[in-house]
């Protein structure tokens, strides 16, 4: 299994701090963009408002996944979702930009108050991807959340 809590306090913990400073800085980051600069879209490519529509897809699949895990049988299975029909049907390019980065930000600030108290126990239990892969943790599942942000914070 990936990671059990010791291995990952500091990941863990480093990740959450993370998640505090992209909560803080994803906004100023967003709005120096033009209109156009946020719906352009490249051949095969999300914009830039489709990909905070899709960060949000994330939080909201994540923040149901950090919860249920903490109280559904072991190990707990994550179910994936369609990110390409999510993002199109959420109509993410149609919607002003304050409105996708308060729904972001609200979102994201609800996953630190739900994964910040996550008892040590509780965050190595085990964990099966969606590919049924080798088994990891919950406090992995969170870390990983975080890392996914950050690989798509570095497209803005």
């Amino acid at each position: 299994m990936k990671y059990g809590y010791a291995e990952t306090h500091s990941p863990f913990l480093g990740a959450l701090q993370q998640l505090r400073t992209y909560i803080d800085e994803l906004p100023e980051r967003l709005r120096t963009f033009s209109d156009a600069e946020l719906t352009e879209r490249k051949p095969g490519k999300w914009s830039r408002k489709e990909i905070l529509g899709h960060l949000i897809d994330s939080g909201l699949n994540n923040l149901k996944r950090f919860t249920d895990a903490q109280f559904l049988p072991s190990p707990f299975v994550v179910e994936r979702y369609n990110q390409n029909q999510s993002v199109i049907y959420n109509r993410y390019q149609d919607l002003p930009l304050e409105h996708l980065i308060a729904y972001w930000q609200s979102l994201n600030r609800q996953i630190l108050y739900v994964t910040e108290v996550i008892p040590e126990d509780t965050l190595r239990k085990p964990v099966l991807p969606p590919d049924h892969g080798e088994p990891v943790t919950v406090a992995w599942l969170i870390v990983d959340y975080v890392a996914h942000l950050g690989h798509h914070f570095k497209q803005f």
